[in-house]
């Protein structure tokens, strides 16, 4: 079979190592155990498959893949360097939250919308919390739980982690399944006020009002007022049949008119 090949940061990634659950947690006993460094590098190299999979979640933001990948890489290291067997989970689960927070940090380090200092500092130290207590607790911290931690109200927690959150495109897609994508502005419209259904009523009142006063009648007993064909007839003194006729003639006239 053939390989195919993938470079990201001049590193092969087909080539990647791939480590067992065992081979992991001895090369961390012998990391912080005996701090040999061997053992910690070995350890960054099995886990950047983990980390390439984690920068594809942000594919579409417009950034570089191997700057995404540094960063990614920096959060791989925290994780490997804090990373405490006792609690008895599996290093993925620690280290994912890890890489995506690093990644997001740079991502709104980045961003063109300017957030004040002190406000995005309460960010960072929530978010750095919001892992500890994570690891902690082994579940995510409400954000009371997390105002408690850094001995802060609950609002400013709440005020800075919604000030850096990152903006999405009207047009990012949120579903797609073989057809047309369904994207974020399809989610969003105002029902309220819409110029196209503004327009829409307009030409239909237009054309409602070029018809003749029996046809006139018709669409507004069925359409409007929910009756059926048999009682339109019955009311106006003609049969069903051309109520029928006269409620098509009426309708293609009015869309040949919209």
């Amino acid at each position: 079979m053939a390989r195919h090949k993938v470079e990201i940061c001049g590193l092969d990634t087909s080539r990647l190592p791939v480590l067992s659950n065992e081979e992991m947690r001895s090369l961390f006993v012998r990391l912080q155990t005996n701090k040999e460094m061997d053992a910690r590098e070995k350890l960054v190299n099995g886990n950047l498959r983990l980390v390439l999979s984690v920068i594809q979640r942000f594919h579409n933001r417009g950034e570089l893949v191997d700057d995404l990948f540094q960063v990614g890489c920096i959060g791989l290291l925290k994780s490997i360097d804090n990373f405490d067997l006792s609690h008895n989970v599996r290093f993925s689960t620690y280290a994912v939250p890890m890489v995506i927070g690093e990644i997001r940090r740079y991502l709104r380090d980045n961003n063109q919308i300017r957030v004040s200092r002190s406000m995005r500092d309460i960010a960072y130290k929530a978010l750095q919390a919001r892992d500890q207590l994570t690891n902690l607790y082994q579940r995510e911290p409400s954000i009371a739980e997390i105002a408690t931690h850094l001995e802060i109200p609950q609002e400013e927690v709440v005020l800075a982690l919604d000030a850096i959150q990152d903006p999405v495109s009207l047009f990012e897609p949120v579903y797609q399944d073989g057809g047309d994508p369904i994207f974020v502005m399809d989610q969003v419209g105002d029902e309220r006020h819409r110029d196209v259904a503004w327009i829409e009523q307009i030409a239909l009142r237009d054309a409602l009002e070029r018809l003749n006063e029996r046809e006139r009648m018709i669409l507004l007993m069925r359409f409007y007022d929910g009756k059926t064909q048999t009682e339109v007839a019955d009311e106006i003194g003609i049969s069903q049949a051309q109520v029928s006729r006269l409620e098509k003639t009426a309708i293609a006239q009015m869309k040949k008119w919209m």
